[in-house]
């Protein structure tokens, strides 16, 4: 009584559908279209053994890259180079700098040399002229004797 009703139309309807491939069976390579000397067209086609045609862009076949011309000398060897250049160059400024900087120093200590012995010579001169001289006031000082307010010379 209570088994299940079977329809067969319900069920023939719901059935899956199994596809499987098929594998195809390997194909001679294709002949290539002939290609006119000194030119690759834009566009190139292929016939298929089959008789189908495929089109496609042809390729430009692959550059090798430029190989790069290494110069003889590497860049650091020239810029070491340069350098030492620069270097020799301002250290011949700096020996001329410090012997310019000597010559100013033995300069101004025979200017103060010179200019000691002149005033050395002045006073000198001044004070032997002093002690020799017979003109002008002389001040005699005496011994003065002061008693209740008087003053007695």
């Amino acid at each position: 009584m209570n088994e299940p009703t079977h329809h067969p139309a319900a069920h023939d309807m719901f059935a899956p559908e199994v596809h499987r491939p098929v594998p195809l069976a390997p194909s001679p390579t294709a002949p290539l279209t002939p290609v006119q000397p000194g030119g690759i067209p834009s566009v190139a086609s292929i016939i298929l053994p089959d008789g189908r045609v495929l089109t496609g862009y042809a390729v430009a076949p692959a550059q090798p890259e430029p190989v790069t011309v290494k110069p003889a000398v590497s860049r650091a060897a020239v810029n070491v180079a340069v350098g030492g250049v620069g270097f020799l160059a301002v250290c011949g400024g700096l020996f001329l700098l410090t012997a310019f900087i000597t010559a100013l120093t033995a300069l101004v200590t025979q200017l103060v040399i010179l200019a000691a012995v002149i005033f050395g010579g002045w006073v000198a001169v001044q004070v032997s002229s002093a002690s020799g001289h017979r003109g002008g006031t002389t001040v005699n000082i005496r011994k003065a004797v002061i008693k209740r307010s008087h003053f007695h010379g």
